[in-house]
């Protein structure tokens, strides 16, 4: 352990050296020891800085094993930027297996001002997420083939919970394997329809799938550990009106004359943590960053309690994943919850928004339906940091990671 250690201290010493030789370095040490971390904009100067020096002493080419030295010293000077999720803790500064980071993007950026790249470099392939096949321990309680066969004929026909509740924990697995068939996916909601009349499915699967502690992380968490953390880390965000409101709902501020509540305390949040982990252009795809504002609208809709629901689903062209629906007579006043998939309705257990929305999140899994893609940080964000799904073995981005290090360390 002497020789990691000596490493560290190593590193340590040479990004203070390099920021201290710049008086803009200074003032990022200087703002690190007053507030104990870092502003976004403070830590972009860190990382030109440290690139700069860099690119001068090794020319345009940077070594691999140079940028994760310089990521090792940026947290061994400034321990609150460490990911304490990640295996070696400064991946979001410089990942070397998959060549990615704020050092990373910042070379690259540096490269494009200047010359074309000559090659890309190979990628490491991370497999986590709600899509990933899994192997389960148990088969015992599980059907065979002929068993299931009957077993969903029966679901068809019966709505008596207990009968239904045994019959879909039995036909779990045979479930799984569906859901990873290419061909059969698309029609799971019609070979076990139960999904759509009846509560509590949802949250039966995901808990088969990785166990009654993992299920209930995110209610025991999310007020406790991270609602005020993530408002507090908002507040240096810059304001618009709609974060503004946010902010106020979620800390159960008094609202200004002319503003109307937006959604109750708990929704609040979780939108003002998409604030945080802003949707990200996907490529040429999408090359246009999507606003909060329109992301939001593709993770939870309002609709009117006294209109029919029916409507809503004919008239909404919908989202390809997705979607909680809340039905009130306001955002702040909802009396009902439904998930909306591949257009179907499907009720949620839960008449909480916190509630809801674990099993908005745990739909994903339980259906094998990938993330939106402006929701993907988000949704990343919740799955490695607070249900502590896929650690290691799912991709984020440096964005996740880093906010990730703010908030636990905090």
């Amino acid at each position: 352990m002497v020789q990691p250690l000596l490493d560290s201290i190593h590193a340590r010493n040479t990004v203070e050296q390099i920021l201290t030789s710049k008086p803009a370095g200074v003032t990022v040490i200087h703002e690190y020891e007053k507030t104990g971390s870092l502003k976004d904009s403070t830590r972009r100067l860190m990382v030109n800085i440290i690139v700069a020096h860099m690119r001068e002493k090794e020319g345009r080419t940077v070594s691999k094993a140079t940028k994760e030295f310089h990521a090792l010293g940026i947290v061994s000077l400034f321990p609150s930027l460490k990911d304490p999720y990640s295996k070696k803790g400064y991946e979001h500064f410089y990942d070397i297996q998959s060549n990615k980071g704020f050092l990373e993007w910042r070379i690259k950026t540096v490269q494009r001002q200047s010359k074309p790249p000559t090659a890309s470099q190979n990628r490491v392939e991370l497999k986590g997420g709600p899509t990933s096949r899994r192997k389960f321990g148990f088969t015992n309680d599980q059907q065979t083939r002929d068993q299931c066969m009957e077993a969903m004929s029966l679901l068809h026909h019966t709505t008596d919970q207990d009968i239904v509740f045994q019959k879909m924990r039995e036909t779990f697995y045979y479930r799984q394997q569906i859901l990873h068939d290419p061909q059969e996916s698309a029609n799971i909601l019609q070979m076990f329809p139960r999904f759509l009349d009846t509560k509590g499915l949802i949250l039966q699967d995901f808990a088969m799938m990785f166990g009654v502690e993992t299920a209930s992380r995110f209610l025991e968490k999310w007020n406790t550990s991270f609602k005020d953390k993530v408002a507090r880390e908002a507040r240096d965000l810059k304001e618009t009106c709609l974060l503004k409101r946010l902010l106020k709902s979620a800390l159960n501020e008094e609202m200004d004359d002319a503003d109307e509540p937006e959604w109750d305390s708990d929704m609040a949040s979780l939108l003002v943590l998409l604030h945080l982990l802003t949707p990200q252009p996907a490529g040429r795809k999408r090359p246009k960053k999507m606003s909060v504002g329109e992301a939001i609208d593709h993770l939870v809709k309002f609709h009117k309690s006294c209109q029919s629901l029916e409507d809503h689903l004919m008239n909404n062209e919908g989202n390809p994943q997705p979607y909680l629906l809340a039905t009130g007579t306001s955002k702040a006043q909802v009396f009902s919850f439904y998930i909306v998939l591949d257009r179907k309705l499907l009720p949620c257990q839960s008449g909480t928004s916190l509630g809801a929305f674990d099993e908005l999140f745990k739909c994903h899994f339980v259906f094998s339906v990938k993330y939106e893609d402006a929701l993907s940080s988000l949704y990343t964000f919740l799955q490695t940091t607070v249900y502590n799904i896929d650690v290691g073995t799912t991709v984020e981005s440096p964005r996740v990671k880093k906010l990730r290090a703010k908030l636990l360390n905090k």
